[in-house]
C-alpha cells in the first residue's frame, strides 16, 4: 500500500463536464475510503482538529472507516457538523484540517474531506439520521437565515433540546447552498436537501418566504412571538462593484445574481421562467471561489469565458482545486489585468471591456502585493457580458429596523467572536453577516459557537 499518497478520486472528464451541470468530483466508493483511512496514523495530539472550524473528531470517524462501519463514523461526524456532505465537497480542507494533517510532512495528507463526503454519502443512502435531544427544555429560539450559519446552530439548539423555527426570505431553505454554489459543485437535490432534511428532522421548524425586517421585526419575534433568544445568520448578499464607467450596461451581472438565477432558478432550462443571459463571450473579475463558479456556469452555457484578476496566479484566493478544474475546463485567465471601464454599443449593451495590463509592487495591508497599473498598457477586450464577482457585504435591513444592533462602518453586525452575542440582550449572531463574505465552514463554526452562547444564556 502507498502510504504516502492519496487515493485518487475519480472525476468526470473536463471535456464532458464542461457540457453539464453534473458533479465534478464522483467521490470514494467504500473500497477506496477503507483504503485511504488506512493511511491515517491516529495522532493522539490530532491538529487535524484544531484546523476543522466545527471540531470535528477526524481521527475518530477515520478510524471508524477503517473497521468498515460507516454508521458509526457518520454519528462521529454529525455530533460536530450538520452538513457534512455539503462540508466534504465545498471546505477549503487544504488550507483547514488537510493543511495541518502530520501525514502531508512527507507525503500527501489524508484525503479527509473525500472521507467525510463519502461517510455522508453513504448514511443519506442507507436512511441513517443524526441522533437528537433526549430532552426538550421548553424554550424557543428563533434562527434568521437558512444557510450554513443558521442551519447548523439550529441543527445545535434542537440536539440540545430547544424549540427552534428558522425564518428564510427566500421561497427555498438553504441560504448560499442553493443559490450560490452551482450543481456541479453542491448537487441540490442529492445533497443540500437531504442535510436540511436532517436537521428538520431533530424538530427545526424552517419558515419560508419570511423577510424579517419587513414582515416581522426581531423585536417583535421576542415581545409579541415568544421567543427567548434569536440568532441572525442572514448572510452577505449585497453585492458589491467597481464603479468604473459603463457599468450600468445591459449585460453586466452581479457575481450573485447571476448565480441565484442559474442554481435557485433553474434559468439555464430553456423553458425558465427567470431566463440568463447566455452571453458568447463572458468576462468574469474576480478570482475567489464565487469567480470560479460564476465563470464556469458561463462555460456550461455555452461561453468562451475569461477570468479577469488583477493579480497574479499565487495571489487568487480562490482554491487550488477550483482554479484547476477551471483551467481543465477550458477558462481562459486573464491575471494582471484590471478592467477600467465597460463599453455598451447604441442600445446600451456589452460590446466591450477595455483593461489595463498590471505589474505587482509592494505588499499591501493583506499581505499581499499591490497590483500597479502599467503606463500605456490599455486594450479593449471583446466581451458581450461581464459578471462581477467583487466579494458582498451584509443586507442593512435586518440591523435598521431592531433596536439596540450595533453594526461597524462595513454594515457588519458587532458580535462576540467566541459565542457571537450581539449589543442586543438576547440575540446572537455569526457568519457572514458578521465577518462579511467568507467559507461555509466558517459560517458553520460561527453558527456552532453561538448555539452553546444561547445555550449558556437560557441556561442561567
Amino acid at each position: 500500500m502507498d502510504v504516502l499518497n492519496k487515493v485518487p478520486v475519480r472525476e468526470q472528464d473536463a471535456k464532458v463536464r464542461a457540457t453539464n451541470f453534473e458533479e465534478v468530483c464522483l467521490g470514494y466508493n467504500k473500497e477506496e475510503a477503507m483504503s485511504e483511512a488506512e493511511r491515517c496514523i491516529n495522532c493522539k495530539n490530532a491538529q487535524c482538529i484544531k484546523g476543522c472550524p466545527v471540531a470535528i473528531d477526524i481521527p475518530g470517524f477515520i478510524e471508524k472507516v477503517k473497521t468498515g462501519d460507516i454508521e458509526a463514523a457518520y454519528q462521529v461526524i454529525s455530533e460536530a457538523s450538520a452538513l457534512p456532505a455539503v462540508c466534504g465537497r465545498v471546505c477549503p480542507q487544504e488550507s483547514q484540517c488537510e493543511g495541518k494533517c502530520i501525514r502531508g510532512i512527507k507525503g500527501e495528507p489524508i484525503s479527509i474531506g473525500k472521507l467525510e463526503r463519502f461517510v455522508a454519502d453513504w448514511a443519506r443512502e442507507n436512511n441513517v439520521k443524526p441522533e437528537g435531544a433526549k430532552e426538550k427544555k421548553g424554550k424557543r429560539v428563533a434562527v434568521i437565515g437558512s444557510g450554513p450559519a443558521g442551519l447548523t446552530c439550529a441543527g445545535d439548539l434542537a440536539k440540545m433540546g430547544y424549540d427552534v423555527t428558522i425564518f428564510e426570505a427566500l421561497h427555498e431553505a438553504g441560504g448560499v447552498l442553493v443559490y450560490g454554489i452551482p450543481e456541479f459543485r453542491l448537487p441540490k437535490q442529492a445533497v443540500v436537501e437531504k442535510e436540511i432534511e436532517n436537521v428538520k428532522s431533530l424538530g427545526v421548524k424552517i419558515e419560508t418566504n419570511v423577510v424579517i425586517g419587513k414582515a416581522v421585526t426581531i423585536d417583535e419575534l421576542m415581545q409579541e412571538e415568544g421567543f427567548d433568544a434569536v440568532f441572525i445568520g442572514s448572510g452577505a448578499g449585497l453585492p458589491k462593484f467597481m464603479g468604473i464607467p459603463g457599468e450600468q450596461a445591459n449585460g453586466v451581472f452581479s457575481a450573485n445574481e447571476y448565480l441565484t438565477r442559474s442554481n435557485l432558478m433553474k434559468a439555464f432550462n430553456e423553458d425558465s421562467n427567470t431566463p440568463i443571459m447566455r452571453g458568447k463571450e463572458v468576462a468574469v473579475v474576480g478570482g475567489g471561489n464565487v469567480a470560479m463558479d460564476a465563470a464556469r456556469t458561463a462555460l456550461r452555457l455555452g461561453a468562451k469565458v475569461h477570468i479577469v484578476y488583477r493579480r497574479s496566479e499565487e495571489e487568487l484566493p480562490a482554491r487550488v482545486e477550483e482554479v484547476h478544474h477551471a483551467k481543465e475546463e477550458g477558462i481562459i485567465f486573464d491575471l494582471l489585468t484590471n478592467p477600467v471601464e465597460i463599453i455598451a454599443d447604441e442600445n446600451g449593451w456589452v460590446c466591450g471591456m477595455k483593461c489595463i495590463r498590471m505589474e505587482l509592487g509592494e505588499p499591501d495591508d493583506s499581505g499581499r502585493r499591490r497590483p500597479v497599473e502599467i503606463p500605456d498598457s490599455e486594450f479593449v477586450m471583446n466581451v458581450d457580458t461581464v459578471i462581477m464577482s467583487l466579494g458582498t457585504s451584509p443586507n442593512p435591513l435586518i440591523s435598521s429596523t431592531t433596536e439596540g444592533l450595533e453594526v461597524n462602518k462595513w454594515k457588519c453586525i458587532i458580535a462576540d467572536e467566541e459565542q457571537g452575542k450581539t449589543t442586543k440582550e438576547g440575540v446572537y449572531a455569526g457568519g457572514d453577516a458578521v465577518t462579511g463574505a467568507a467559507t461555509v465552514i466558517l459560517a458553520m463554526g460561527a453558527g456552532k459557537a453561538a448555539a452553546k452562547g444561547i445555550d449558556e444564556y437560557l441556561s442561567r
